[in-house]
């Protein structure tokens, strides 16, 4: 479930290392080893949503007040190393090696071995695939504003499970972390020609947290609406029990941090290939 792209601006698919390892602390100590690990990657659709990261790169310059035609022939390039499907499985997988328990991995995978879960592993998988962004959300937003019409309970049930898997609010400190990782190295290696203070910069993205809150949380149950328009009513509750499940809720817990730490960690050396092929620009 949070393996879902959820939100179509670059501005909020951006966690600092310093909240992964608050994260991971109170996690078992006994990994699993790196074959069940993969094996586990593949069957809850992990694999996919971290490839889904590379997506989000076309979006990178307009966070700096450019676009990639500022970078050249080279972009396409560069974007395409830098976001590597290889190295990003191999980082998640690094970090799960050490962190992930055989129960917890063991728990996870039955259930997305199940008929149910390799369904919705299905749409959630094509729905990390599909770059149109835009038109998912807004398919998205009429099937949420039908349920609102006709007060149907559904609804509901998508809040909840979109809540069961961010149930610490961490995704708004995540997008703030990794913007905040991307600007600062995009000013350090200069891309831009602005220096950024850390502190000035924190303070304006609290003064707008709320909104961005609000915005994320809308985004996000527009596009479950759309992943799981297909998944009946019964099979949609029955995913909510297990997204409920504290061992299920491990495991998500630890597979967010993953994946916010691999976007933060490939924005960061995007932003140093970027320095590469420009030669500074105002924000």
């Amino acid at each position: 479930m949070a393996k879902t792209r959820l939100i179509p601006s670059i501005l909020f698919k951006m966690m600092g290392l310093a909240v992964l390892v608050a994260l991971l602390s109170g996690l078992p100590v006994n990994a699993a080893d790196r074959d069940r690990l993969k094996a586990f990657l593949n069957v809850t659709g992990f694999d996919v949503a971290l490839d889904s990261i590379a997506l989000s790169a076309a979006d990178a310059p307009e966070m700096l007040g450019m676009s990639a035609s500022d970078f050249g022939e080279s972009w396409t390039r560069i974007a395409e190393k830098v976001f590597d499907t290889d190295i990003m499985r191999g980082m998640a997988l690094d970090i799960l090696e050490q962190t992930l328990s055989d129960d917890d991995l063991a728990h996870a995978a039955a259930f997305y071995a199940s008929p149910l879960g390799m369904r919705l592993v299905e749409v959630e998988n094509a729905s990390h695939m599909d770059a149109d962004d835009a038109r998912k959300q807004a398919e998205g937003e009429d099937l949420v504003a039908a349920m609102v019409a006709s007060g149907d309970e559904r609804l509901d049930v998508l809040v909840q499970m979109n809540a069961a898997v961010d149930s610490g609010d961490v995704a708004v400190r995540a997008v703030q972390e990794i913007q905040l990782r991307f600007l600062l190295a995009a000013s350090t290696a200069g891309v831009l020609e602005q220096e950024f203070d850390e502190e000035m910069l924190r303070a304006m993205m609290k003064e707008t947290e709320g909104e961005l809150r609000l915005s994320m949380r809308r985004s996000a149950l527009a596009s479950a609406a759309y992943t799981y328009r297909d998944i009946n009513d019964e099979d949609l509750r029955a995913y909510l029990a297990a997204l409920e499940d504290p061992q299920m809720q491990r495991v998500y817990e630890l597979m967010n941090a993953v994946q916010w730490e691999i976007m933060g960690n490939r924005y960061e050396a995007l932003a140093m290939r970027m320095a590469e092929i420009s030669g500074g620009q105002d924000l």
